[in-house]
């Protein structure tokens, strides 16, 4: 079984080190809408990070089944690599094509936060 735990770890310091890597190695050499774009993607990759750490714990408290948190989990993880990730490529190539990758990053968010909630309320 993977251990989500430590994979949010892993994402939340990849988070802070492409959070600074942003603001210093890549200050001067983007534009204002790519850096903005790169901002977006930090933002998203962070909260979805804390995210899979939160959801990662809710086992251990008793609170929801390891399998639910696991698909909750790995659907986060999907929308980091997938919506972040296609927003780093973005913000630094300018290439608009993987923009189109976004909104499905987007969807995986979307789904392991309505799935979240799905399973809470069900979980008596």
């Amino acid at each position: 079984m993977t251990s989500w735990s430590a994979v949010a770890a892993v994402f939340l310091a990849g988070a802070v080190m492409l959070g600074a890597f942003g603001a210093h190695a890549l200050r001067g050499r983007l534009d204002a809408y790519s850096a903005g774009v790169w901002e977006k993607a930090v933002f998203y990759h962070f909260v979805h990070a804390m995210g899979v750490l939160v959801v990662s714990l809710l086992p251990r408290l008793g609170v929801l089944d390891a399998r639910p948190s696991g698909w909750v989990c790995g659907l986060l993880t999907s929308g980091i690599v997938l919506f972040s990730g296609s927003l780093y490529v973005l913000a630094v190539t300018g290439v608009r094509l993987l923009g189109a990758v976004t909104p499905v990053g987007g969807v995986a968010f979307i789904a392991g936060w309505l799935l979240l909630a799905w399973r809470l309320l069900a979980t008596p």
